[in-house]
């Protein structure tokens, strides 16, 4: 029954027993009631009818903050609101919604600020580097942390074109190819970041037109026999394990990151063989490399085993043939490579006081991996078949293609064998200023000199 409701009235009324709950309407105001729970909570309500439907809006809890008179005044406004055809239940909604969408845009807004450079180059790490070879994470991410530094602090979102011209600019200060890894590297982290939604939807790539410097050429260094004895005997200078390594990349034609993590869990007991892990190869791949009578020879250095006597026990499995303090492995390859230089130089400059002449030019520009080009270069030469170079460097991809490919599996293992002999004793003998295996006729070479008599070309 329908009484004017007050703060006396309201206080007095109580839910009868046995039921739910009572509902009092408001004498005076159309519309404005009050609800009373078993419990003596008492709620304010105003309901009203909006088109068909009939709505019911809460006003509050009776008490010492919402008195009768407050909860009169706010059914009121709402009653003027519905007498303007409008719905005040909807309206407060729609303003709920806008104002938990601009928190929600704030929040977002916070953290896209606090997701840094820093941030990104630690997940792209952790959910992307982690999984590729030792050798390549390494490279991505001492580039990405150095070159990136200056802008490692800010919102990845707030970096520009500006910015990652500015950032490659001054990655090219180190040299070409530094700057165009830098910009590689960083378009690839951020087109990382934008696939699997970690960064905006539709966000721009700033380094996917950023300019670098030149463009990546493919290495065709390959040494001379007389550049490699210059590099065989240099190596020879240098400590252990240094020298022995250079070394031992010349003889087994591997990359240098699968020769400094070599261990001697990988290596035959009787010296003959090495095997790769598919977990350090470049294609995922076990890889078995024959270990020529040279190579073998570093190794019986590194063990301390006399010549003509039995071999004494391997090391331990996972201790580094090539290791250094604590097990790790050799990474001061650019220091390595100076001194080779300057072994060189220093060797041509005594051979040239010793002889009268003047002193020969430096050693054109060179690096470990054209070891891999000079001796398949050499061996095709020698007449050895593509295919079998192409097994010695453990590629994926050679002269076999297509369907040949799929059903050619055959490792070549005795002609891999053999090249690698005729490689390892042309190595030496370059190091000891010939050049040329005495067993070994280079064709190209016999070519050339049967082209000249008047023979047929074979």
């Amino acid at each position: 029954m329908p009484q004017k409701l007050t703060d006396r009235s309201v206080a007095a009324l109580a839910c009868p027993p046995g039921k739910k709950d009572l509902w009092v309407t408001d004498s005076e105001l159309r519309g404005f009631t009050v609800r009373v729970q078993p419990s003596g909570v008492r709620t304010f309500l105003f309901n009203y009818r909006f088109g068909p439907r009939v709505r019911r809006a809460v006003l509050g809890t009776f008490g010492a903050e919402l008195t009768t008179a407050k909860a009169r005044d706010k059914a009121e406004r709402l009653r003027g609101i519905v007498r303007d055809g409008r719905d005040p239940i909807a309206e407060r909604e729609d303003t709920e919604t806008a104002r938990a969408q601009a928190a929600a845009e704030v929040k977002a807004r916070a953290a896209e600020a606090a997701f840094t450079v820093t941030l990104l180059i630690d997940l792209y790490a952790e959910k992307h580097v982690a999984a590729l070879r030792p050798a390549t994470q390494r490279d991505v991410l001492s580039r990405l942390r150095l070159h990136l530094g200056p802008i490692a602090d800010r919102p990845v979102t707030a970096i520009g074109r500006r910015d990652a011209a500015k950032v490659v600019d001054m990655a090219a200060e180190a040299g070409a190819t530094t700057a165009r890894r830098v910009r590689d590297y960083a378009r690839a982290m951020w087109g990382w970041g934008l696939r699997r939604g970690t960064l905006p939807e539709g966000a721009p790539n700033p380094w996917e037109h950023a300019p670098a410097p030149g463009k990546d050429v493919p290495r065709e260094r390959v040494l001379t026999a007389e550049e490699i004895g210059q590099v065989w005997r240099a190596a020879g200078t240098l400590a252990t394990p240094y020298g022995p390594l250079v070394r031992f990349l010349a003889l087994v034609l591997a990359r240098r990151e699968e020769a400094t993590a070599m261990t001697w869990g990988e290596v035959a007991p009787d010296l003959s063989m090495w095997t790769q892990p598919g977990a350090r190869t470049k294609n995922g791949k076990a890889h078995v490399v024959h270990l020529a009578a040279p190579a073998r020879a570093i190794l019986h250095g590194l063990l301390g085993a006399e010549e003509g006597k039995p071999l004494p026990p391997l090391p331990a499995a996972d201790q580094m043939v090539f290791g250094i303090g604590g097990n790790r492995p050799v990474t001061t390859h650019s220091w390595v490579k100076r001194e080779l230089n300057a072994a060189i130089a220093e060797a041509s400059a005594k051979a040239a006081a010793e002889g009268g002449a003047e002193v020969p030019d430096p050693m054109p520009a060179w690096v470990l991996h054209d070891f891999r080009r000079s001796g398949v270069t050499w061996l095709a030469e020698a007449g050895f078949p593509p295919h079998v170079a192409d097994r010695l460097l453990n590629h994926v991809q050679g002269t076999i293609k297509g369907v040949a490919a799929i059903y050619q599996r055959g490792e070549f293992l005795p002609e891999r064998r053999a090249a690698l002999d005729a490689w390892g004793a042309h190595v030496e003998a370059c190091g000891e200023g010939g050049g040329l295996a005495p067993n070994v006729t280079v064709l190209a070479e016999r070519r050339r000199v049967e082209t000249r008599a008047g023979a047929v070309p074979r």
